[in-house]
């Protein structure tokens, strides 16, 4: 009885030890997080200019944002077309250069950072450069293209090249996924390469059968934080278009931005801010739903 006594006083004692030290992260967390994401749900069945009171209007916002407000099924439209393209295209070309640099080459590490520094390089900067570098007339590109007997497009002030040009941009920052799906391919054994071949299987029945199973995960996680990321665009078309030409490049990240900032109606944004959410939100279900079919971790079967 006298050890219980003890005890339990010490393990009180540890357990408020424990919630003063994660307090300042609680605080900042319901502070700087849950209380505006709250108020956030409020100001969505509201007309509010950010300044004076806001007037609840009911569910008014979401039927303009269905009914009536054409550049919001625009931004979808042009959001989708971003995602749809770009993060499959990335997911591609990060397992191909992965793939190239898991082979034991001369300059195999050199490769792998060079291809990593563009997504270390991110910023307002990096897409300065990359208008200047998509300049039709003094742009480097089209002066290469220039050189080779090819007249080059228009890029971002050409309202058909301007959303493939941010797609070709995004491109340049895959050296994240890029190292992730390296990880992955070196954490398959060698032992089932081997075993495959002695059993006569060829390179792409070792590559359907052992390899991108072996990296679904990866594959995954990767096909997931793209999404996220893409439905999210906002500063790539805000610097280097400001969502032009022709809307080309009017994202939903810009119309909610301008909707906000541009027009002071906080109220409608904050509804557009959870349309984006329940959006992000769908699809992050749908591709966990679905990860069954395809994703095989260790020790399952298929």
């Amino acid at each position: 009885m006298l050890k219980n006594k003890t005890i339990k006083p010490y393990r009180l004692n540890k357990e408020w030890h424990f919630y003063a030290f994660i307090s300042p992260w609680m605080i900042g967390f319901f502070a700087f997080i849950v209380l505006p994401m709250l108020f956030s749900l409020y100001a969505a069945f509201t007309r509010w200019n950010g300044v004076t009171f806001p007037t609840f209007t009911g569910l008014s916002n979401f039927i303009f944002m269905f009914t009536r407000d054409d550049l919001f099924w625009l931004s979808i439209r042009n959001t989708l077309y971003y995602t749809f393209v770009s993060v499959p295209l990335n997911l591609f070309l990060a397992f191909l250069l992965a793939t190239v640099l898991n082979k034991r080459l001369p300059g195999s590490n050199f490769f792998r950072a060079a291809f990593y520094l563009p997504s270390v390089l991110a910023g307002v900067a990096i897409f300065i450069t990359w208008i200047w570098l998509f300049s039709p007339a003094t742009g480097l590109i089209n002066t290469i293209l220039y050189f080779l007997g090819i007249t080059g497009p228009r890029w971002l002030q050409d309202p058909a090249t301007a959303m493939p040009s941010l797609i070709l941009m995004n491109v340049t920052t895959l050296g994240g996924g890029m190292l992730i799906m390296l990880a992955g391919l070196q954490n398959i054994p060698e032992e089932y390469y081997e075993s495959a071949r002695i059993d006569g299987a060829n390179p792409l029945q070792a590559l359907l059968h052992i390899t991108l199973p072996g990296i679904s995960p990866v594959i995954f996680y990767n096909l997931l934080m793209g999404i996220i990321t893409s439905l999210q665009v906002f500063v790539q078309p805000f610097v280097m278009t400001d969502g032009g030409p022709m809307r080309a490049t009017y994202v939903y990240g810009i119309h909610l931005y301008f909707t906000a900032f541009r027009y002071m109606d906080f109220g409608y944004a904050s509804t557009l801010a959870w349309m984006l959410f329940i959006l992000i939100l769908g699809l992050s279900l749908i591709i966990f739903k679905t990860s069954k079919l395809w994703v095989y971790y260790g020790g399952e079967t298929q």
